[in-house]
């Protein structure tokens, strides 16, 4: 199954873009779509059908949020509660079947409900309601072709694991996209440099991970916080990997989709930290739940409701575990305490510091992300305090520490904008484009004999 996928996708990723530029104009979206349909319907053969409904739904319904019909609001509700109910049934279903489970005897509610989640399905319903609500503000017009839209809405690209991409950032695009050589060559570039990020950084440190986490009371202290932080650079090389090669698909392709991350493990605060991490999520629940909530116009108190019922939905947005509510909500209180008096006191600290408060903050966090099981939870951040954990560090773990020190070291200065200050500095410089040509295809090999030899890992955000 590994090596089928594989070649699926070294088969279909060149005929795909190399069809897409030839065509003309006139065929190049429907064929886009095609494709994006035949690559979702391989991973997903009967909840394609699921997609395209939805789509076909909210295109009609976009036309009558347009305008100044009487109905317009409803239609929108109607067109938000469609796409919430999806989301509800398909992956929630069974945290409220197993949370009702739990307050009732066991002969009343034996059975289990398991309904599998369809991939991605998180990603473009967020998509499509920001085009409704766009619609309806009179930010963008309603797409007359259900083609055109529908190629936006399943772009494969960025289908299944984001940037949540918004029709008002693409829709000229759509129309008249950039197929220049220079676009090409800039987005495998950036294709390259996710691939890398996943596969020779997220891949590796996730083995000293998966090995750390299954004995967390035989680590010692340092072996357990070792493991906190290869998690921690696991998931941020994962996404924002896969968001890099999404972004530079895109750009072989015509279309500029918003950075999603913009290093941040070099944040000052959490604050900071929330404008560098997945940015288009951060900036949906901005643009359409804080804001018309009141946002922060309404006096303190009301923003500190506002800010928690943003970061109540943004860790349900995640998954369906009560770990994921815990999450939101450990950083909602975080970032209520910095606009009460934590970002000031902060400020007073050198800078280095302060951003190393922010990356031990994140690393608890992504702790809490990580076990869907309380227990497992307690466990391991009392092995973090030294709870049931003999030592600092014991020979066994030693041993898988020494190991991937060096990995981790080239995770942290990767974490770090140096290469881009660097290729912002030399960029025009004729010898620096042949630096990166060389250090590309380098680093294209490897990631060639990385997959060759690597076990199937698959993103960490395909499961949202």
């Amino acid at each position: 199954m590994v090596f089928s996928s594989l070649t699926f996708l070294f088969a279909f990723l060149p005929v795909t873009l190399l069809g897409y530029r030839l065509l003309p104009k006139k065929l190049r979206i429907g064929f886009l779509l095609l494709a994006s349909l035949v690559f979702y319907a391989w991973g997903e053969p009967l909840y394609v059908f699921l997609m395209i409904g939805s789509i076909l739904v909210n295109w009609l319904l976009g036309f009558r949020v347009a305008g100044d019909g009487p109905h317009k609001k409803a239609f929108l509700i109607l067109s938000i509660g469609f796409n919430l109910l999806l989301l509800l049934v398909f992956k929630y279903t069974g945290l409220i079947w197993d949370t009702v489970k739990g307050l009732f005897p066991a002969p009343l509610c034996e059975r289990t409900v398991a309904i599998r989640l369809p991939i991605g399905i998180s990603f473009f319903t967020f998509q499509i309601m920001s085009y409704v609500i766009d619609v309806y503000r009179g930010k963008a017009k309603a797409q007359k072709s259900p083609v055109v839209f529908g190629a936006y809405v399943s772009m494969f690209p960025q289908l299944i694991a984001g940037p949540i991409v918004r029709y008002v950032d693409i829709e000229a695009q759509l129309d008249a996209p950039d197929l220049s050589l220079e676009g090409l060559a800039a987005g495998v570039r950036l294709f390259v440099v996710g691939l890398g990020k996943k596969v020779l950084l997220a891949n590796g440190v996730a083995v000293l991970w998966r090995e750390l986490s299954q004995m967390p009371g035989e680590t010692g202290i340092l072996g357990a916080w070792v493991g906190i932080v290869a998690y921690t650079f696991q998931i941020y090389f994962d996404f924002s990997g896969y968001s890099d090669m999404a972004c530079g698909l895109g750009r072989m392709l015509g279309f500029r989709f918003v950075e999603n991350f913009r290093y941040p493990y070099v944040a000052d605060s959490v604050t900071d930290f929330w404008r560098r991490w997945h940015i288009s999520l951060s900036t949906w629940f901005r643009e359409y739940v804080y804001i018309p909530l009141g946002g922060n116009r309404r006096g303190l108190g009301r923003q500190i409701v506002n800010l928690l019922i943003v970061w109540t939905l943004t860790g349900l947005w995640h998954g369906a575990s009560w770990n994921f509510l815990l999450w939101g909500l450990y950083y909602g209180v975080l970032l209520i305490l910095e606009k009460l008096f934590l970002a000031k006191a902060l400020q007073r600290l050198p800078r280095l510091l302060r951003q190393l408060l922010t990356f031990l903050a994140a690393a608890l966090g992504w702790g809490i992300f990580y076990f869907t099981n309380f227990h497992a939870l307690g466990v391991y951040f009392a092995a973090l305090v030294g709870v049931g954990n003999p030592g600092l560090l014991t020979t066994r773990a030693w041993a898988w520490v020494l190991g991937y020190l060096p990995l981790l070291l080239v995770c942290a200065a990767a974490a770090t904008p140096w290469w881009a200050n660097l290729d912002k500095r030399f960029g025009q410089k004729r010898a620096w484009s042949w630096v990166r040509l060389i250090l590309g295809a380098g680093l294209f090999l490897l990631c060639l004999g990385a997959l060759a030899s690597q076990s199937y890992n698959p993103f960490i955000y395909f499961r949202f």
